[in-house]
């Protein structure tokens, strides 16, 4: 029987008829959602009903149910009866008879749970799990005063009543009188009212479906230290391996701050709304809970689970590792220099070998983000790693030298062999979350020197890869970075292809898997506008390509730039488009940005195509195309030796011209994009017209007859790939140019039906079309 002392003052810690026990010194405390878990915990005890399977099930739910937070009955009855909905159905009277009889029955249920010291055959030994649970719930109740006692059994009876409502006048004849008639038959035990109640109710349908809530609702009340261990745990494994299936930022938001409000000295809270705040960029809560974790690491450490002083301040050491990649990722680089130099002296001073390579690995990080030369650092934290046996390190350490290597011009045969060499150690030490990096930066590698097709195998491969992460939860690693980096290639690839259906359905799932609160939304965003600049540009849409500039460049700088010389030089403004194009090229040099400094050197080249100098722009191309070849960017290769064809059919000399061509039309062919191989082959038509001296004007001899034929065929082709992309300009141009073939053929209804449309489409386009010697 609990206490009959009757408290004289409000006490702070009971609040909606939840007693918070740790006044009494415990850190459990009863609730009605607790007392629901003690009532299937005695039917389990005490049925010999249940089934072996069913009893497994129950048994694997009851560490769950005791460690979650407090949930409303129907959706604790529902996940109990998919395991045995007999003892769900038993759960419910039992409740059912408590809420609708008297206080004393309550009580009476405390005093017929098993005993734990004395339970040697059963779950409820005191050494088991379902033993402590009932020990900690019958010291909390009988701790309680009378009149907390009695909160609690009203509390009981709302929370009842708010699944299962109160009948009203006319339906309490039947169930009522039936439980009268046992208690005035003499002959009765009460086990037997309740066996009958049981058997004039409808088992079949006792949970009412619609009652049951399947989402997450917060708790309004605190959580046991149980409880909080086991939630916070939960969401940060799941923040680590799958975020999408995490609580939603604002819904953790204020699950934590409703714990934090009852125990605003609880550190792994705090640490658990530092990584909340990084999936949402959130700079100032970020900080702000990160700083709050050291202070209640400092003021409660001898009281968690730090180990005592050894364990402090190794959760001081790494949470300063924590601050210091804060910084790094807000860009805050002398603050992340300072916190780094400040956890190398504490893991120094504690000889902490581990500590010191993360320190090292960080700081080689931090110089790379400066944009610093760090292989030497790079090679060093390799060798420590090795040295210490740490074979994340080291791995991490590798691709980081691969990364450098790709921007230093190093062959692929030796970055691939490097990256194999890491892909033995991530297999052999299980390291899957490495696996996905090398795939997606295998990606990145073919696909920055022109392979596309290998580029398109490496993502596959990465994207039917199985998890080798213990799926606890039902997890499955498909929203981590490596994930997105190579889904946003596949939608690179398929627009380049044409594909924009399949861009839309990549896309649509890059939104659900990375919505646009997380921290690696920012990747699928640029990758979506980029596409639909291309589009708009190979459409003619250059007003719809100008406004995207502004939210490319809130993404990355220089990729808005770029995008604005493009729309620039289509609308003429030539000046403004150099001007930024000499800025750009300053920059990308100072950054080591091989891939633009080349693409704004052939957009340079460009320019002076405009103004008729061809042969200015000659040196510029022929930089570009060293550079290229430097670094093995064998597409960045292909375009300027397109550029370089085109510039020397304009200078007259076609045979060279073919020459050049014939060294770059294999790749794009092979590799390159719908756009790429249509302007290849309208180039290779033109050289060809060149070299055989067909003008409109003349009828084509037989021996010009040949290379003619080879010409329309070049431009069936190509009209083939530009209507597929809707390219309208390039499309003009190449009827234009079969108008004169058909022509001098001498093949009247062709050179017509070329003729009309080539005018449908200067019709259509308004706008008069460019010189053919302006532009590629």
């Amino acid at each position: 029987m609990a206490s009959v002392h009757e408290s004289l003052y409000f006490n702070p810690m009971m609040t909606n008829g939840v007693v918070h026990a740790n006044v009494f010194g415990t850190k459990d405390w009863v609730s009605p959602y607790k007392i629901s878990v003690l009532a299937l915990l005695y039917e389990m005890t005490s049925s010999s009903k249940i089934t072996l399977p069913e009893r497994r099930r129950l048994n694997k739910l009851i560490l769950p149910l005791q460690q979650s937070s407090d949930v409303s009955l129907g959706h604790f009855l529902k996940t109990v009866g998919e395991c045995c909905s007999e003892t769900a159905f038993s759960v419910k009277m039992r409740l059912h008879e408590m809420v609708h009889g008297e206080l004393r029955d309550m009580d009476c249920f405390f005093s017929t749970l098993p005993n734990s010291f004395t339970a040697f055959d059963s779950e409820a030994y005191k050494t088991s799990v379902v033993g402590l649970f009932m020990r900690h719930m019958l010291l909390a109740y009988n701790k309680l005063s009378f009149s907390q006692v009695y909160k609690l059994y009203k509390s009981l009876q709302q929370y009842y009543h708010s699944n299962y409502p109160k009948p009203t006048d006319g339906q309490t004849a039947s169930m009522p009188l039936a439980a009268d008639d046992c208690d005035m038959d003499l002959t009765n035990t009460e086990d037997t009212v309740g066996d009958h109640r049981l058997d004039r109710v409808d088992k079949d349908n006792f949970i009412d479906e619609s009652e049951i809530e399947h989402e997450f609702t917060p708790s309004n009340g605190p959580l046991s230290q149980k409880q909080a261990e086991y939630f916070l745990a939960r969401q940060a494994y799941l923040l680590k391996n799958d975020e999408y299936k995490a609580l939603k930022p604002a819904l953790l938001q204020e699950e934590l701050n409703n714990m934090l409000k009852f125990n605003p000295d609880f550190a792994e809270a705090h640490y658990l709304n530092y990584l909340n705040s990084i999936r949402v960029q959130d700079i100032f809560l970020s900080t702000h809970s990160l700083l709050h974790y050291f202070d209640r690491l400092i003021l409660c450490g001898s009281e968690g689970k730090s180990n005592g002083e050894e364990g402090l301040a190794r959760n001081l050491r790494y949470a300063t590792l924590n601050l210091a990649s804060l910084h790094c990722r807000f860009g805050h680089y002398q603050q992340a220099a300072l916190v780094l130099q400040e956890a190398i002296r504490i893991a120094q001073e504690s000889n902490d070998h581990v500590c010191l390579q993360h320190c090292l690995s960080w700081l080689y990080t931090l110089e790379q983000m400066k944009g610093c030369d760090s292989a030497v650092l790079t090679e060093d934290s390799v060798k420590m790693a090795v040295h210490f046996c740490l074979p994340y390190l080291a791995s991490l350490g590798i691709q980081s030298l691969v990364q450098q290597g790709t921007k230093q011009g190093k062959t692929a045969h030796k970055l691939m062999d490097a990256l194999k060499d890491t892909d033995i150690l991530h297999w052999k030490h299980s390291l899957s979350e490495l696996i996905e990096i090398s795939l997606a930066q295998t990606t990145s590698i073919w696909r920055m020197y022109g392979k596309s097709t290998m580029a398109l195998q490496q993502s596959q491969l990465l994207l039917h890869m199985s998890s080798l992460e213990p799926v606890n939860y039902g997890v499955q690693q498909n929203n981590t970075e490596p994930f997105n980096v190579a889904l946003c290639h596949l939608a690179e690839l398929h627009a380049g292809q044409g594909l924009y259906g399949a861009v839309s359905d990549i896309l649509r799932h890059l939104k659900d898997q990375f919505p646009a609160h997380t921290q690696h939304a920012k990747l699928w965003m640029l990758c979506e506008l980029k596409i639909q600049f291309e589009r708009h540009m190979i459409e003619g849409k250059y007003n719809s390509a100008e406004q995207l500039v502004t939210s490319i460049s809130a993404l990355n700088e220089t990729e808005g730039l770029f995008r604005k010389v493009q729309v620039l030089k289509v609308l003429n403004r030539t000046t403004e488009a150099f001007d930024i194009l000499q800025r750009l090229h300053l920059h990308c040099e100072k950054s080591k940005c091989t891939e633009t400094v080349i693409r704004v050197m052939l957009c340079t080249a460009e320019l002076h195509w405009e103004s008729h100098g061809f042969s200015t722009a000659l040196p510029l191309l022929f930089q570009a195309l060293a550079l290229a070849r430097q670094h093995h960017l064998q597409a960045l290769a292909s375009e300027t030796l397109l550029h370089l064809t085109f510039t020397q059919l304009m200078l007259g000399v076609p045979e060279k011209a073919l020459v050049v061509l014939h060294e770059a039309i294999e790749p794009v062919l092979a590799h390159g994009a719908l756009l790429d191989k249509g302007r290849a082959l309208l180039l290779a038509a033109r050289c060809h017209m060149a070299v055989a001296g067909f003008r409109p004007d003349s009828q084509g001899q037989a021996a010009d007859v040949k290379v003619a034929v080879s010409a329309v065929d070049m431009l069936n082709e190509a009209a083939a790939y530009f209507t597929k992309l809707n390219c309208k300009e390039q499309l003009r141009e190449v009827h234009y140019l079969q108008a004169q073939l058909h022509h001098s053929l001498g093949q009247a209804s062709q050179r017509n039906k070329s003729a009309m449309l080539f005018r449908l489409l200067d019709q259509e386009l308004r706008a008069p079309a460019l010189p053919l010697s302006m532009r590629l």
